[in-house]
């Protein structure tokens, strides 16, 4: 039975809704509590994703009640002192800087077939490479690089599961290229949005689904006023081709995106309740505000253009990281950022209040994207047309091999 919240509680939101209602519900077991540090064998990763704002905020980290571990923490204004420091050794992994690595990159798009056109940088031609020759150090310790041995051995039996948009698919892309160092998957298609590849000597699955809103939707013009098509957005509702596997996954990354800047009709418990950017009389425009607080959890860091917006000309041709402190997040993302933090902490008491059924805690990178404008694909990617869409330079990806790779260089550390 589906039941209608106030729009200020995120456990509306579609990852909430879904997980309270499929996971285990009997009790946590003896000597399990909120303080513990690391993830168990059932764990939710919501990577808090936001493609026009160039690149990921956080992830939030949910687990399930039969399990005895967690993983750690993050933004400082929701958590305490010992929950911020990441990891073992009371060291935060998400605050640092980028340091030279002449070792790098670990893979190329000769060794690896999966990487997708959009950030395929080198096969496209993008004359300085130098941005794959970087790692990400952590302030008073050190984050090892991806060790996909370790990660193979630590995965044996589960399935991770990457569930979104193309920045989902962006992550999903790297891991299975360093994986492919040391193990090849079997790969199979469900159906054009399920994506599954599987490690037999590991009994070990990655799925990717297709869900770039996340909640259920249907295009109802091609078109638009922004050309980019019109869409039903069903806020309360999970999109069911991936809300019907949720009790196949161990771990699973969810990533929202560029897809909620659309103009779009907002929908819940079956009832128009206004728009986003429609134009059309006798519907309220709710803005992009409402859509981000009811249907995702999203925490948004500033766009990496450079020159010009990003259907304006605007470009990211640095050749190497910002230092530390010159890039920071300002305006209209600054106030997303509060916004969206506010509803974590909504959606963090809802769980807790709702008997512990789902366990959230939040993975703050901005720190360390903010600061690489260079490792964007630009214009070398691919360049298939979209249909009313017409491509620009690409500022938001991630070209792999790059500063992505990170992304499960903190993901292994978080799950050992």
């Amino acid at each position: 039975m589906r039941t209608r919240l106030g729009r200020r509680q995120i456990i509306r939101v579609v990852v909430m809704r879904s997980l309270l209602h499929t996971t285990n519900s009997s009790s946590p077991p003896p000597g399990s509590s909120r303080k513990q540090q690391h993830c168990g064998s059932r764990c939710f990763v919501v990577s808090l994703l936001l493609v026009l704002l160039a690149l990921v905020a956080s992830d939030v980290y949910l687990s399930f009640p039969n399990r005895r571990r967690v993983l750690p923490l993050f933004p400082q204004q929701l958590l305490s002192r010992r929950q911020q420091r990441g990891g073992e050794g009371g060291c935060d992994i998400f605050r640092g800087e980028w340091v030279p690595d002449p070792d790098a990159p670990y893979y190329t798009n000769d060794t690896c077939k999966v990487i997708h056109e959009h950030y395929d940088c080198m096969g496209y031609g993008k004359p300085d490479l130098g941005f794959v020759n970087w790692r990400w150090q952590p302030d008073g310790c050190d984050l090892p690089r991806f060790n996909p041995w370790r990660f193979l051995h630590m995965m044996r039996g589960k399935t991770l599961a990457f569930v979104g948009d193309s920045l989902g698919r962006n992550h999903k892309d790297s891991l299975i290229c360093l994986l492919t160092t040391v193990a090849e998957p079997t790969t199979s298609w469900p159906s054009s949005k399920h994506t599954v590849y599987y490690y037999a000597d590991y009994n070990f699955t990655v799925a990717h689904f297709w869900a770039p809103y996340l909640v259920r939707h249907e295009q109802i013009d091609e078109d638009g006023p922004a050309h980019t098509g019109v869409w039903n957005l069903y806020l309360d509702e999970p999109d069911g081709v991936w809300a019907a596997h949720v009790a196949e996954f161990d771990y699973a990354v969810v990533s929202a995106s560029s897809w909620f800047y659309r103009p779009s009709m907002l929908y819940e418990a079956g009832r128009l309740v206004g728009c986003h950017y429609c134009r059309l009389p006798n519907v309220t425009d709710l803005t992009l505000r409402y859509a981000l607080r009811t249907a995702l959890l999203r925490t948004v860091d500033p766009s990496q253009y450079e020159g010009g917006e990003w259907n304006k000309d605007g470009n990211c041709v640095r050749t190497a990281p910002f230092r530390r402190g010159q890039n920071a997040v300002q305006g209209l993302e600054r106030e997303f950022r509060t916004l969206q933090l506010e509803e974590f902490a909504s959606a963090e008491k809802a769980a807790t209040d709702g008997g512990g059924k789902v366990r959230m805690l939040l993975m703050d990178t901005t720190e360390a994207m903010i600061l690489r404008a260079d490792a964007h694909p630009s214009k070398y990617r691919g360049w298939t047309p979209e249909k009313h869409f017409t491509l620009h330079n690409d500022c938001v990806h991630w070209c792999l091999p790059g500063a992505i790779d990170t992304w499960n260089d903190m993901l292994l550390h978080m799950l050992k």
